[in-house]
């Protein structure tokens, strides 16, 4: 295989959430590294420099937010994919921050299904 293997980072407090989203997208031929909050998230895909970012906001010790502000610092993190996953719907402040990130796209958790989310992220990884 001439292409290089396509990762996705998994950044998700919720453990069944992650192991969801992991285990599907696994089912579907794609690698994935995961972490559980937003630090961990931060250091890992730095470290490892994955093809998409999966991010949930609302985490302890780093949100999702903080950690995709501190990612758009960094050379690299300027341009890697991000999709945010949330239970938050999206409020005018919530709206501005996202935007200013220039997040790959925003999800509702609420409002799609894990097979979803995936096709989604199979979807950035094909381009």
């Amino acid at each position: 295989m001439a292409d290089k293997e396509k990762i996705v980072l998994v950044v998700e407090d919720h453990v069944p959430v992650r192991m969801a989203l992991v285990d599907k997208l696994k089912k579907e031929g794609v690698k994935t590294i995961e972490a559980k909050d937003g630090e961990e998230g931060l250091a890992i895909a730095l470290e490892k420099k994955p093809d998409l970012i999966l991010l949930d906001l609302i985490m302890p010790r780093m949100s999702g937010m903080a950690m995709l502000e501190k990612l758009r610092k960094d050379e690299w993190g300027k341009h890697v994919p991000v999709i945010i996953l949330t239970n938050l719907n999206p409020d005018d402040k919530i709206m501005r921050e996202v935007i200013e990130t220039e997040p790959a796209y925003y999800l509702v958790k609420a409002d799609w299904k894990i097979e979803d989310v995936v096709a989604k992220a199979k979807d950035f990884l094909s381009k």
